[in-house]
């Protein structure tokens, strides 16, 4: 069992080695960090979303913007998109499950608005559902992903890919570029 774990772990790096590689990652990391900067000073808001352990990534990125991070300074807005479960399982129930995000944007989206989504495969249809809408606003869309980013890559503005086919590896990787990009937009925003 502890040669599984030191595996893990060696994966683990060969994934962040991989992504440091990336040399398109730095300028896509910038641009995100700049549009969601952008989105906060126009005064708009971020919606977070995903499915499972991915649901869980969408919720504790989105609790970073809105309480604090490193350091105290005002909230930022945030929307967790299907995070009522009366609603969820309302509308999973008389429309369908690949409605569950979709609704409730619909309920608040405003142009200049951004959509931060989580998809270890990028085949999720709630989630393709959701961009898809988007693309009707002025809102752009950043989605962290895996495996070969599936349907998503093409449809998001912005996608970051986790060279990786391993659920765990990738959510790891989801969760260390998420905080490096609220951390930037935390710094830029507030640090004086």
């Amino acid at each position: 069992m502890v040669n599984k774990i030191i595996k893990n772990i060696e994966e683990s790096i060969r994934i962040k080695k991989n992504l440091i590689e990336d040399i398109d990652l730095e300028k896509k990391l910038s641009q995100i960090c700049d549009t969601i900067i952008n989105c906060y000073k126009n005064g708009n808001k971020v919606y977070f979303c995903g499915n499972g352990g991915s649901f869980a990534d969408a919720q504790h990125l989105s609790a970073e913007l809105s309480g604090r991070f490193y350091f105290d300074r005002p909230p930022l807005e945030v929307v967790l998109l299907a995070s009522n479960v009366s609603y969820l399982t309302a509308v999973a129930n008389d429309y369908a499950y690949d409605d569950i995000f979709i609704r409730e944007f619909k309920s608040s989206a405003k142009d200049g608005d951004v959509i931060i989504s989580f998809s270890t495969s990028g085949k999720s249809k709630n989630i393709i559902k959701l961009i898809e809408e988007s693309k009707k606003y002025n809102i752009k869309s950043i989605s962290f992903l895996g495996n070969d980013g599936g349907n998503a890559k093409d449809i998001s503005d912005f996608s970051i890919i986790i060279p990786s086919n391993d659920t765990a590896r990738i959510q790891e990787c989801h969760t260390l570029l998420g905080h490096s990009i609220i951390e930037v937009v935390e710094n830029k925003m507030f640090k004086k």
